[in-house]
Formats: C-alpha cells, structure tokens, sequence
C-alpha cells in the first residue's frame, strides 16, 4: 500500500512541476508593456502648463527663437469677438485695436490662458509662494502680495484654500495706450477658503462653505515685446 502511495505521490509533484514551469514560461516574460504596480496613494501629477518658468503664456505673440509656423488662415475681427463684445462696442474697438498690432491675439485663446493664470496665481498667494507668483505679476502686484504674505508668515496665520470653480469669465475691458497693451476681466469663482491663527482657530472664513466670489484682474504686456508673456498689474474684488 506504501508503494502506492509513494508512487501516487511521485506522479502528483511530478505534474505540479511541470504545471508552475508552463505558468512561469507563459506569465513571467516580461515585453516591456507592462504598466508599473498600482499604488492607491500615488497621487496622479496635474499636468503642467506650457511655460517658461512660473509663467503661464496668455495666447498673443509666438516666442522667441520658436521654430516658424504655417500661417493659418487670417480670421477677421469680427468673427474673433463673437460671443465677446460687439465690434462696433468701445470694448470692441479696443480689442480691435489690439489684434492689429499682436496678429496672434485670440480673444477666446485669451480668456483660457487667463483662467489658468487666476487659479494658479489665487492657490500660490494662499500657499505663501513668493516664487511662483515673481514671474506671474508685475513689480508693483507681486510687491503687495509678498507683503501681505510677510504679514501672515508673521502672525503665524495659515490660509487654506481650495478652488471650486470659475463659473464665468469675460473680458470687461481693453486699452492699448502706446505700446502698453492691457486686458480686463472679471472671473466669478467659487473657493473654500479659510484664515486659521497660529492655533489654528479660524479667524476668516470657512472651511466647510463654499464662498461665491467675484474678481476683477488686469493683464498687462508690451506689444511687440521678446517676452510674450502677460503679467497681473491690478486686482480688485467686485462685491
């Protein structure tokens, strides 16, 4: 009986052995497609803006030492403020003034770019960073936010910030006055944010209120200029 078994036992590891060899040769290759383990606490990195440095480029001029594009097919003013102003407006007017002297100036593709830079620039202020928020503002702007940041830092207040959304952006205004081209919008945004002591008692608004907000921001920027970025020059809050 012994030697039943024994031999039972022999055919049965027998195969186990061969089984684990087929899986191995079948499921261990590797093709150089395989996606890397799921880590459920990897947060997915945000993707960035196209930049140079901080700075989100407002669509306007083509940048420097770019390699030449295709010219696309001129669109005419009128058809580029659709939705945006009436051309016969003073607001259309000026925006006219301006797609003639920075070609590559879409209103629309505007707007977009300065959406991305209200968020970026509202989470930077929240967050104390001075850096990222040099190359979005001009002297003066990034002066008083720095100061008001400095102020914080002394108190030892924290502001948490967390953005919503933009429910609604337009351009409001528009002057080229020389070469100084600058664009007014108004973003109405939805935020929780909240101000908490060195404690971290609340002294300003409130963390668990989403708060209906309405700015008004003016970007600025030389026509015909290298750099062809826009940056913050005046901000206001339209209760």
């Amino acid at each position: 009986m012994n030697e039943f078994l024994d031999i039972y036992t022999i055919v049965f590891i027998a195969l186990s052995i061969f089984v684990i060899f087929r899986l191995k040769s079948v499921l261990g290759q590797r093709t150089g497609n395989e996606r890397p383990p799921f880590d459920p606490f990897q947060r997915a990195e945000p993707p960035k803006p196209e930049a140079e440095g901080n700075v989100i480029p407002l669509p306007s001029a083509q940048r420097p030492n770019a390699a030449p594009k295709e010219e696309a097919p001129q669109i005419a003013p009128a058809e580029q403020l659709k939705g945006i102003a009436e051309a016969e407006s003073p607001l259309g007017r000026e925006l006219v003034r301006i797609i003639e002297v920075e070609p590559l100036f879409e209103p629309k593709g505007f707007i977009m770019g300065a959406r991305a830079a209200y968020e970026m620039i509202v989470l930077a202020f929240a967050r104390g960073d001075r850096r990222a928020l040099k190359d979005l503002l001009s002297k003066e702007v990034f002066d008083s936010f720095s100061a008001a940041i400095g102020e914080r830092e002394t108190r030892g207040d924290k502001v948490d910030t967390t953005f919503v959304s933009i429910d609604k952006s337009e351009i409001i205004d528009a002057s080229l006055k020389g070469k100084t081209v600058a664009v007014t919008l108004r973003f109405a945004s939805k935020m929780i944010t909240a101000t908490r002591d060195a404690a971290g008692t609340v002294i300003d608004g409130n963390p668990e209120k989403i708060a209906d907000l309405v700015d008004v921001w003016t970007f600025s920027r030389e026509a015909g200029a290298r750099d062809p970025n826009w940056r913050l020059v005046s901000t206001q809050s339209d209760v």
